[in-house]
């Protein structure tokens, strides 16, 4: 039954563009519909958010955070947005159309993959998650229905609806985003997310493709949620028996329970998945899992391959390869090239042989050509790229008619951070022209030192970090009696610490000496202003004012408080009393002591009650101070008299 008929928006237009053409996926925080663009003929992907979500801002923030963040991220292993709007009730996203399936879809279908098949996929994941991580984002919610494998094998990761700076994401409050069976530690006790929540995922993923199930399960989330905070994710070897130890410290360094222990970004776990895959064997890596659900995939012209077969498309042949019979190609050929019969007249012989001459001529200049080509033509030298930075090599082979392949970071003492150490196929190697070449690029040294950074100014201190082949991490800031204010006090690793090139480095910077901010509150607003500025901080005055226990004018609330401490230099913002609220005094003589209570309190008064001598043993209000029906300042006192 084909459940997108019943769907209202399939076969509507969207924004007067967007032809809806089919549903693909429901989850929930949207609905994704293949459509059609009718302006410029393409087909693409429409995530539309639920009408019931739409009135919610927030959803909507993300929602469109979403198609910001992603625009950012020109990779071609993101999926791409190319537009974001609204129609009425609906909020969508226009994006790139991966025909194809989920890597949820293959799992589902094989059961555990071999190890080539793993890496091919966890590979171009970790390079667009490094792209993220590099620009400043983090995807906090990789699982395998976000990897996207298109009919062709490319390979796509999809839905940063749950993206966030890396700047701005230190915690999040309410419910945990994210699926619990790739959430990392801290993201479950802290709500923290910084690349390494990304690292933890993908070290799940990878887990769950070796062995074909995920390393905790339970009976309801929160037992999985304690065992990602309590126990290890176990060695996908202890499920696959035989899998190379390299596949082991691949799970174990991502899924670290302790994050300072992990890569500390996608880049840096595709280094370590690169080098654990140079050292595996071509048996090692196509070794067909226990697991594996269907052992029709396994034969030689299938056996890396993880898209189902239903969606593989046949690959052309390379250009030169025998493909037919050199017999019939020569029967093929002479057909083509054979003189038509000569018409029956009486042949004129020297004509005759200067046609033969002339086509002799013009067959042997044919073979000449075809042979240059075939030998020659075709074929153009990698040009010499070492030390030269990544966008140089790149015009470079661009204007030798070749592409980049892929880019692979390395490790290297003497080649320059950032330039060419090597190619694949290497300098002067004779290649097919269009051909695609490797570039290794070097990350510096594979171990610095975190140099000492204190009373360094902030922007100096980063600029020491890049040079030294450190990257700036998270910048905090505490209040320091020694340490000018913008300067760093101190940084995590401290000072001497050796660490992996390109590691993340977080700095203390300083706000300076701290002052005491002094009450203010109650007081005329030109006093308060001279105080402060005593103090060395500045005043603003908020336009808005509000009600208060204060005479109108004087200072009713401060910000920051008084008796907190803050920086010299730092704004106090003031707001001005509007004077008591008043409030009419209910009538209470006659009622018991404490109804009478009762009704004056919830009227925002204080309540004083005084008996007397005569009133010891009384319950009965015999007067009140303010009588009954007049205005009196909300909070003020209304003392009760009791016989």
């Amino acid at each position: 039954m084909d459940t997108t008929l019943q769907d209202p928006l399939v076969g509507q237009v969207l924004d007067g563009r967007y032809r809806v053409d089919a549903r693909i996926a429901v989850g929930g925080m949207a609905t994704v519909y293949r459509a059609l663009d009718t302006r410029l003929d393409r087909v693409l992907a429409l995530k539309v958010m639920h009408p019931a979500l739409a009135a919610d801002g927030s959803f909507v923030d993300r929602f469109i955070r979403e198609a910001k963040s992603v625009a950012r991220l020109a990779h071609p292993n993101v999926v791409q947005v190319f537009d974001q709007g609204t129609d009425g009730s609906y909020v969508y996203l226009a994006m790139e159309y991966v025909a194809g399936c989920t890597l949820r879809d293959v799992l589902r279908e094989r059961g555990a993959l071999q190890p080539r098949a793993a890496l091919d996929i966890l590979e171009p994941v970790l390079a667009a998650l490094g792209a993220a991580h590099r620009a400043g984002f983090v995807h906090r919610d990789m699982k395998p229905e976000n990897v996207l494998i298109g009919d062709d094998g490319r390979v796509k990761v999809a839905d940063f609806g749950l993206v966030r700076s890396v700047d701005t994401v230190t915690s999040t409050t309410g419910a945990v985003l994210g699926t619990v069976s790739y959430l990392a530690p801290e993201q479950i006790e802290q709500g923290t997310a910084d690349p390494r929540v990304d690292v933890y995922a993908c070290g799940v993923v990878l887990y769950e493709m070796l062995t074909g199930g995920k390393p905790h399960s339970g009976d309801s989330p929160a037992q999985v949620l304690y065992k990602h905070i309590h126990e290890d994710v176990p060695p996908p070897s202890a499920l696959v028996p035989g899998l190379p130890y390299e596949l082991d410290e691949l799970v174990a360094s991502a899924t670290a329970r302790t994050p300072e222990v992990r890569p500390y970004d996608a880049a840096a776990l595709l280094g370590q998945v690169l080098r654990a895959r140079a050292e595996l064997s071509a048996e090692q890596l196509d070794a067909l899992p226990p697991q594996a659900l269907s052992a029709e995939h396994d034969n030689a012209a299938d056996r890396t391959s993880v898209i189902p077969r239903s969606l593989t498309v046949p690959r052309p042949l390379p250009v030169n390869e025998d493909d037919e019979d050199p017999a019939a190609a020569v029967q093929h050929t002479s057909r083509l090239e054979s003189p038509p019969a000569p018409p029956r007249r009486r042949p004129a012989r020297p004509r005759r042989g200067l046609v033969t001459i002339i086509a002799a001529i013009l067959v042997v200049f044919g073979v000449g050509a075809g042979v240059w080509y075939i030998s020659s033509g075709q074929f153009t030298k990698v040009p010499p790229l070492l030390a030269k930075t990544e966008d140089q090599a790149r015009a470079r082979l661009k204007a030798a008619g070749l592409d980049v392949k892929r880019v692979r970071l390395e490790y290297n003492d003497t080649v320059k951070r950032g330039t060419v150490i090597s190619t694949d196929p290497a300098a002067g190697a004779r290649i097919r022209s269009n051909d695609s070449v490797t570039l290794v690029i070097s990350r510096g040294p594979a171990i610095v030192k975190v140099p000492d950074l204190a009373g360094v100014p902030l922007g100096k201190a980063q600029a020491r970090l890049k040079a030294a082949g450190l990257e700036p991490g998270m910048v905090n800031r505490a209040f320091s009696n020694s340490i000018a204010k913008g300067s760093v006090i101190s940084t995590d690793p401290e000072a001497g610490i050796k660490r992996h090139a390109g590691s993340a480095i977080a700095l203390l910077v300083s706000k300076g000496n701290p002052i005491d901010v002094p009450d203010v509150t109650g007081d005329d607003l030109g006093d308060a202003k001279q105080e402060l500025e005593d103090a060395g901080l500045k005043v603003t005055v908020s336009t808005q004012q509000v009600n208060s226990e204060y005479d109108k004018g004087k200072v009713a609330r401060q910000t920051p408080a008084g008796e907190s401490q803050a920086a010299e230099g730092d704004t106090v913002t003031l707001t001005l009393s509007k004077g008591p609220e008043m409030v009419e005094v209910p009538d209470v003589v006659g009622a018991s002591v404490d109804d009478a209570t009762k009704l004056l309190e919830a009227s925002g008064f204080k309540v004083e009650k005084d008996r007397g001598l005569l009133g010891l043993f009384g319950d009965t209000v015999k007067q009140q101070s303010v009588d009954g029906g007049e205005m009196a300042p909300k909070g003020s006192t209304i003392t009760i008299t009791i016989r």
